[in-house]
């Protein structure tokens, strides 16, 4: 079984070598996870540096003191892969977010669609981004990953159009597409971009704009997918086929 991973703002030890691990985190170590003496962390910032350490033993209900080992940074990987996600209903936002992160997305923007019941407004809005930031971060830890995928702040179509005219390769997942996506031409470093829409679908004056930024229209697959899951399936597939499983 891999290490647990745990988020620090730091990786400062004193002059033996050691860290302590508080807060939420250190808590989360000792009174959940119940890690003992001896046992493998890793400590990371989420923003690729990280170090491995050793559990030398605990302090109360709430600090964990580790053994650190030299921090070492994991190179951003290339191409890189952004999911633009059309907004779900309830909590099929946080769903989307935890598979994709744990399947390896890069970043996440989240898209008020023209059909999406879900509008992220005032206090409702910033509370939603909030949940999603966070499920990033725990699914982060949760998969082992030490560079999480950011999520953006809610775009326009506008901005998503100018992220799409950006890319190395824009795909907009619709069923008018006649090319499959497990056969489009991908690059080999650089930006992919993917917008997955809401559960009534991407208008036709949404697609045109689209389109006119510079991507296509790819189907997925032979079954419609939720929303939810559509991101998931496309990022695992995209992932696949440049490498990055490898």
């Amino acid at each position: 079984m891999t290490a647990p991973v745990f988020v620090v703002d730091h990786f400062d030890t004193d002059g033996a070598g050691r860290y302590v691990l508080d807060g939420p985190e250190g808590r989360h170590a000792v009174s959940v996870k119940r890690l003992r003496a001896g046992e493998a962390v890793v400590l990371t910032d989420g923003a690729g540096r990280w170090a491995e350490g050793e559990v030398d033993g605990t302090e109360g209900k709430d600090r964990l003191v580790v053994t650190l080992g030299e921090v070492a940074e994991e190179p951003a990987r290339s191409p890189r892969l952004t999911v633009v996600q059309a907004l779900p209903k309830g909590d099929r936002g946080e769903l989307a977010v935890e598979t994709m992160t744990e399947v390896g997305v890069d970043a996440i923007v989240p898209w008020a669609a023209a059909r999406c019941i879900t509008q992220w407004k005032g206090e409702r809005g910033l509370k939603s981004l909030t949940k999603w930031r966070a499920t990033a971060r725990e699914a982060g830890k949760q998969s082992r990953r030490v560079r999480f995928p950011e999520v953006a702040d809610a775009a326009t179509t506008r901005q998503v159009a100018s992220l799409l005219a950006d890319a190395d390769f824009a795909a907009v997942l619709h069923e008018s597409g006649t090319e499959p996506l497990a056969t489009a031409e991908l690059p080999a470093s650089g930006e992919i971009v993917l917008v997955v829409g809401p559960e009534g679908g991407i208008s036709p004056e949404e697609l045109a704009l689209f389109e006119e930024a510079g991507a296509r229209a790819h189907r997925l697959g032979p079954s419609v997918l939720r929303t939810s899951t559509a991101g998931t399936a496309a990022a695992a597939l995209l992932l696949g086929r440049t490498g990055r499983w490898s």
